[in-house]
C-alpha cells in the first residue's frame, strides 16, 4: 500500500471539537490510515486548542507532527509550509473542521494504483450542523477533459478532498505565497496548466461544515468581488482563460458576491445543482 500524509492547517478560530471531530475522521474512523499527520498551527491559538492537540500527541506519537508559526500568514502560506513538511510523496489534503467518510483514503489509493493521475478529488457533502443531514452536494466533474472545462468558471477539484503527488505540486511552484483566498482554485489551475493528469471520484468522501459566519468571510461583499477580479484577471494572463472567459467570470462572480446574504446563500445552492 503506498504511503501517504495528511495535511492540516489550524488558526485560532477554530472550534477545539470540530478539530476533534476532524481528527477522528481522518484516524479513528479510517479503513487505511495516514502514514503521518501533519498540521501546521497558523499563529498563536487558543488554550483549548493546543489542549487538544496535546492529547492527539499523545495519542499518536511520531505520526502526529505540529509545525507551530508565530503570526497568522493564511491558509495558502500555512499550506505551502506543511507541503514542505510532508515526507511521503502523497498528500491528502483535509480542513479542521470537515469529516472525512470511513472510506476515503482507501478509495483514493485504489485511484492512484488503477490509473495515471496526479490529483484525485471527489464530491463534497455539506451540512450546517448535524452532519448526518446533508443539505447539498459540491459535484465535480469525472474526467480531465471535462474537468478542464469546468476549471474555467470553478475550482475543478473540492480542496478538502484532494489527494495530490507532492513532487508536481512543488514542480509548479506550491501553493501560492501572495494569494489569502483562491489559493486552491489557483493551484489547480497551475497544476492543469503544467500538464497534471486529474481525476474526481464521483462520490462524496468528506462532508463539510457551512454556515453563515462561512458565507460572509469567504463569498460575499464588496472585498471577496474584487479579489474575484484579481483572481479571474490572473487566470487570463497564465493564458488560462480567453477574454470572453475573463470577461464572463469577472461580471458572474462580482454581482454575485455583492448580492444580499440570503439570496447569495440560495444562488450557491443552485450552482451546486449545476
Amino acid at each position: 500500500m503506498m504511503k501517504f500524509s495528511v495535511l492540516m492547517s489550524i488558526y485560532h478560530k477554530e472550534n477545539p471539537q470540530n478539530f476533534d471531530r476532524a481528527m477522528q475522521s481522518v484516524w479513528d474512523e479510517q479503513s487505511i490510515k495516514p502514514n503521518e499527520i501533519i498540521l501546521v498551527e497558523d499563529g498563536v491559538l487558543t488554550d483549548e486548542l493546543y489542549q487538544s492537540i496535546k492529547k492527539w500527541k499523545e495519542k499518536l506519537g511520531g505520526i502526529f507532527k505540529v509545525t507551530s508559526l508565530e503570526k497568522n500568514v493564511g491558509t495558502g502560506n500555512a499550506k505551502k509550509i506543511g507541503v514542505e513538511k510532508c515526507t511521503n510523496e502523497l498528500i491528502a489534503v483535509m480542513d479542521t473542521d470537515d469529516i472525512s467518510l470511513p472510506d476515503r483514503f482507501n478509495k483514493q489509493l485504489a485511484i492512484f494504483n488503477a490509473k495515471d493521475i496526479d490529483v484525485c478529488g471527489a464530491w463534497v457533502g455539506e451540512f450546517e450542523s448535524d452532519e448526518t443531514k446533508i443539505i447539498s452536494y459540491r459535484r465535480v466533474p469525472e474526467q480531465q477533459c471535462n474537468i478542464i472545462k469546468f476549471a474555467k468558471s470553478r475550482s475543478p477539484v473540492n480542496h478538502p478532498t484532494a489527494m495530490y503527488k507532492r513532487k508536481l505540486v512543488l514542480s509548479v511552484g506550491n501553493y501560492a505565497k501572495h494569494r489569502r483566498t483562491s489559493q486552491d482554485y489557483d493551484l489547480f489551475v497551475r497544476l492543469i496548466l503544467g500538464g497534471a493528469k486529474l481525476y474526481n471520484i464521483q462520490e462524496p468522501l468528506v462532508n463539510m461544515r457551512m454556515g453563515n459566519e462561512w458565507l460572509e468571510d469567504r463569498r460575499s461583499g464588496l472585498k471577496q468581488a474584487i479579489l474575484e477580479v484579481n483572481v479571474q484577471t490572473e487566470f487570463y494572463k497564465m493564458g488560462f482563460l480567453n477574454a470572453y472567459e475573463l470577461f464572463r467570470n469577472i461580471v458572474i462572480g462580482f454581482t454575485i458576491r455583492l448580492l444580499p446574504k440570503m439570496l447569495l446563500k440560495a444562488v450557491f445552492k443552485i450552482i451546486r445543482k449545476l
